[in-house]
């Protein structure tokens, strides 16, 4: 009997463990999706998604320089820097409280001030989960020194 009821305490706490785990598995899909989504936004010049993605307090980190939500709307609306296309090698989240943090390894082909140029970057992006919707906060590129530096 003792064993009996070992037993079914321990397949309850296996299947709340992997509940829990399925949950997290979630959480992070979504981030993945959301990412993704943001790439495609970025090379359509969809700068009215990308409004509503942005947090009002945003900030993002280039070669070039660091700006906020309005400049960095302002510069894929007119061109300043067209994100072509992103091609994402590997990916990682990880989900702290209502913030996710994620990391992309990424060969960018951009057009920067019209000339079009290809960079190995890792991609920070950090989201904040607010209302039930995920917003960026951050969005920060690395350029790595060789398109193999894949370190995380």
């Amino acid at each position: 009997m003792k064993v009996s009821i070992l037993g079914f305490c321990l397949s309850i706490m296996i299947v709340q463990s992997c509940d829990a785990q399925q949950t997290k598995t979630n959480a992070e899909q979504e981030i993945i999706n959301l990412s993704k989504t943001k790439w495609q936004w970025m090379a359509d010049k969809n700068v009215d998604s990308l409004n509503v993605l942005f947090d009002a307090k945003s900030v993002f980190v280039h070669m070039g320089g660091n700006w906020g939500k309005e400049p960095e709307i302002n510069t894929i609306k007119s061109g300043g820097i067209w994100y072509k296309k992103a091609d994402i090698h590997s990916v990682s989240v990880n989900i702290i409280g209502n913030t996710a943090i994620l990391l992309n390894n990424i060969t960018l082909l951009a057009v920067v001030g019209g000339n079009e140029v290809t960079n190995p970057f890792i991609v920070t992006e950090v989201y904040i989960k607010e209302n039930g919707k995920w917003l960026m906060g951050s969005l920060s590129f690395t350029k790595l020194l060789t398109p193999n530096d894949t370190q995380h």
